[in-house]
This record gives structure tokens, sequence and C-alpha cells, in this order.
């Protein structure tokens, strides 16, 4: 297969096979709602949602499921019951393209990174005193 650049996650989305292009456009629809003020863009070639000038999440396609990508494995051991039924390792969450995709999840994942993403703009821009 040769080797695409892609340039909008519309674009990713019209390369993926029909049941996967419909999750992914889900997907895609419960983070914006979520994150309304987020920019998308592709990064590493999969799509992605950054929030002032750093990446919130990342999601893509794959043969038998789709993954999030949150850049942070900080805030999944505080989702830890809600994802059990997922795979997930450092930095991934798998979710099968066989089962619905669970919109409530999904919208609090994105919620919590961008949380994550402003709190740590924040400690950046205010240096602590000693």
């Amino acid at each position: 297969m040769p080797k695409t650049t892609i340039q909008s996650i519309d674009e990713y989305l019209a390369l993926q096979p029909k049941p996967m292009r419909a999750a992914l456009s889900l997907v895609r629809e419960t983070i914006r709602k979520a994150l309304p003020k987020a920019e998308e863009g592709i990064s590493y070639q999969m799509p992605a949602f950054k929030l002032h000038g750093s990446t919130v999440l990342y999601f893509a396609g794959w043969k038998e499921h789709y993954a999030l990508y949150p850049g942070s494995g900080s805030f999944i051991a505080s989702l830890k019951k809600e994802l059990a039924s997922f795979e997930v390792s450092k930095g991934t969450i798998r979710f099968p393209i066989s089962q619905p995709v669970p919109v409530k999840l999904i919208e609090r994942i994105a919620k919590l990174r961008a949380k994550e993403v402003e709190e740590k703009k924040a400690a950046i821009k205010t240096p602590s005193r000693r």
C-alpha cells in the first residue's frame, strides 16, 4: 500500500471501510460536542483534537477495533471501572468495532483529558513559589 499523507479528518474517514467510518464519525462527533473549542487536525497520520496548541486526544481505526490515544495515562486510573471491559494499555484505549460506540465514556475521556491539558498549561504559566 502506498504511503499517503492525510490532510484532514474528513479525508481520513473517507479512507475507512463503511462500518469503521460510521464508528469513527460518531467518535469524532462525540469529541466535538465534548470539546467545542478544540481544533481538529491530523497528527501522526491520525485524527487529533487540540486545545490551546496542545493535543488533547487522537483517535484511529484498525481492523478489529478503533482506539483513543489520550497522550497521557494519568487519568486512566480514575476511569478504571468504566474501562474494565476494554483493552487499555499505557496511552491507548481500544474499543471493539463489534460493539456500540460508548459515547458517554468517550465524552468523559475527552473532558478529563482537556482538563488535564489545561491544568498543565496553567501550571507552566504560574511558577511555583518557594
